[in-house]
């Protein structure tokens, strides 16, 4: 979990700036108080009182945050005991939650993992008394400078799902209160912005951007600092800055957690850019169903404007800026950067043929920058440390680092964010404690629905740009679903072309009625053939079809969305094609995931005759009489799993 003091890059910052603006924004800030003082109180390095944190993101909500929280509130006034109890975004282990820390003056901060309501009284008691906590509950301790540490508790980042991250977007997620711009700019927080736009042309911001090595995080990993250039050199009256927050990918949830845990720092990001275009007003656009991460966004931009860092003549530098919010009604399609410009215009969201592209003419007809959280939440850091920093991190042609949403048949799920060139073998295995239940690793599932999957015997590939598509996947926004050998990779690509499907605009025929094929097609070999006969779309040539058809939308369909679409079938057909094939041939799944290829049958020797399956069968595919072994007929049977389900001695078999 390595990551750099951000203190020492906000003072060298600091020293960028006139006179006049440092100590403007300074009492802006920090009022009368000795600022170093003031960030170092903010920092939580001195303490006048304990303090608690809570996850309280969403992840951390649904596992239960929200009863912690209370259970601490009625802890401290049972016992009369003062202290401060601070809401925190999600620190990326989200297979721990609910999580609480503690931080008592003088010593670390120690954190607790599974930290639900009934525990909280216990997990307080040790801690307040200073004596051992259990040591199953703790998950590990963050030194605090000056304090003590605890006796026989590892640091976090020693933790085997932190050890080999390195954290610059996700850096302050779960350490801070995001809805504090002190807290933000204690650590750092806007330095970066007020540097360029006193010390910096917007054409040296776009240098800097490009030699970092920066390419977009959305998926398509176009060289940040070029898009950028573009737009800065396009004459215009007006050009705007979007951040695209959309984040429709099945599996994926860095952007929301990153908003929530740290809304300021997509802030900056986007701040940083408008001032290299020479754009005055950004949007963010995100989905309506990140309630939490649009209320801290609300929260974060008035705080900004409260404090001079949004507004006009910026700390007097001569740049203006607004940021507005625009929330998405949660179409997929709206991803894509011209069907979101669309939507922000108020028109329906629909993709439109490029070029002209948008740094050209994008939003209301002028040229605009999209780029999505992630990529804007590493441009403060380029700009506070250097390119050349960014850039030492990764691989040749990948720079810096990149954010994945860990799930699936693993361990230790959630937000990890890992060196360009780490391979998917480290992130599964070290990083996310390998497959759960002692199953066997099968693939990894990369990029979301415009993605593929990676198989184990390309598991030590590296995760950069170019290697991932050489095995057939993509980088993506970074979704990485982990599947087990119980996993059916026709089941799994059914799953994401039926996404993908419903999520069609509709607006060029091929991914319209490509997909609606393709779907058909993938559910006719997931089930048995009706009758007994063998349906137009189970047959031998099925597969050849369905490859023909795959290339058609993926040539002729006019978005970038449409032509990846058919990437999860041709990724699964690639490597686990004897799947297909047996799902083909024999009607049969290998897996033993597709419900209605699973045959069932009675032992006679573990039958009761209690009759207890026929009487839950829905077909009426069970024949016998009490206490005689009874019958499946196969014909009748429609692989339901209800009498394996009632069964209590264990005589159904299923292959």
């Amino acid at each position: 979990m390595r990551s750099k003091p951000a203190e020492t890059i906000f003072e060298n910052s600091l020293q960028a700036l006139p006179e006049k603006a440092r100590q403007q924004f300074l009492h802006a800030i920090f009022g009368e108080a000795d600022w170093k003082r003031a960030a170092a109180s903010l920092r939580r390095e001195t303490l006048s009182k304990p303090v608690i944190f809570v996850g309280a993101g969403t992840c951390g909500l649904a596992a239960g945050a929200g009863k912690t929280l209370e259970a601490a509130r009625k802890w401290l006034k049972a016992g009369g005991t003062d202290a401060d109890i601070v809401e925190v975004g999600c620190i990326g282990l989200c297979s721990a939650e609910p999580l609480l820390d503690v931080q008592l003056p003088g010593k670390a901060r120690v954190c607790f993992q599974h930290a639900t309501a009934d525990k909280v009284p216990q997990l307080l008691d040790s801690v307040f008394s200073q004596s051992a906590p259990d040591a199953q509950a703790v998950l590990g301790q963050l030194p605090v400078p000056g304090s003590q540490n605890w006796p026989g508790i590892p640091r976090l980042d020693e933790h085997p799902f932190f050890r080999n991250q390195y954290r610059i977007v996700l850096q302050n997620c779960g350490h801070i209160d995001p809805l504090s711009l002190e807290e933000y700019i204690a650590r750092g927080g806007y330095a970066s912005f007020l540097k360029a736009i006193h010390s910096m042309t917007p054409d040296k911001v776009c240098d800097a951007v490009l030699a970092s090595g920066l390419r977009g995080r959305g998926g398509g990993g176009f060289p940040t600092g070029r898009k950028w250039s573009i737009a800065f050199k396009t004459d215009a009256d007006q050009k705007y800055i979007v951040c695209n927050a959309d984040e429709g990918d099945p599996g994926a949830f860095m952007d929301r957690a990153t908003i929530e845990g740290d809304p300021h720092r997509v802030l900056e990001g986007v701040a940083i850019g408008a001032y290299a275009i020479h754009a005055t007003k950004a949007y963010v656009y995100i989905r309506a169903e990140y309630p939490l991460a649009i209320k801290n966004l609300e929260k974060a931009i008035k705080d900004a404007w409260a404090r001079g860092l949004l507004g006009d003549n910026i700390y007097g530098s001569g740049f203006d800026l607004d940021i507005v919010i625009k929330t998405g009604a949660g179409a997929f399609v709206c991803g894509e950067e011209t069907a979101l410009i669309h939507s922000i215009e108020g028109k329906r969201g629909m993709p439109r043929l490029r070029p002209p592209y948008p740094a050209a003419k994008g939003l209301f007809g002028k040229p605009t920058v999209i780029n999505n959280v992630e990529t804007f939440a590493n441009v403060p850091d380029i700009i506070g440390r250097g390119a050349d920093a960014f850039a030492a991190i990764g691989t040749k042609n990948s720079k810096g680092t990149k954010v994945f949403a860990l799930s699936g048949r693993i361990k230790r799920a959630g937000l990890v964010e890992i060196p360009m060139g780490t391979t998917i073998r480290q992130i599964v295995h070290d990083i996310g404690g390998g497959i759960e239940n002692g199953l066997a690793f099968k693939a990894v599932q990369i990029g979301g629905p415009s993605g593929g999957c990676i198989p184990d015997e390309h598991i030590g590939i590296e995760v950069d740009y170019e290697s991932l598509k050489s095995v057939g996947a993509m980088m993506g926004s970074g979704g990485l679903v982990v599947m087990d050998e119980k996993t059916c990779m026709v089941d799994v690509a059914k799953f994401f072309m039926d996404f993908i499907q419903r999520e069609s605009c509709g607006k060029c025929t091929p991914c319209r009625e490509g997909t609606l094929r393709m779907l058909q097609t993938l559910k006719a070999l997931t089930r048995k053939p009706r009758g007994g006969k063998t349906g137009p779309l189970q047959g031998p040539d099925s597969l050849r079809k369905l490859e023909q058809l795959a290339q058609v939308i993926k040539d002729t369909s006019l978005c970038g969305l449409g032509q990846t679409a058919p990437n999860p079938v041709l990724s699964t057909l690639r490597w686990f094609r004897t799947e297909y094939e047996a799902h083909v041939n024999d009607h049969r799944c290998p897996a033993g995931a597709c419900a209605e290829l699973l045959s069932y049958s009675i032992d006679a020797a573990k039958c009761k005759g209690c009759t207890l399956c026929a009487r839950a069968c829905p077909a009426q595919a069970i024949s016998g009489k009490p206490g005689t072994p009874h019958v499946i007929n196969r014909a009748k049977c429609v692989s339901c799993g209800a009498c394996k389900a009632a069964c209590k001695f264990q005589a159904v078999a299923v292959s």
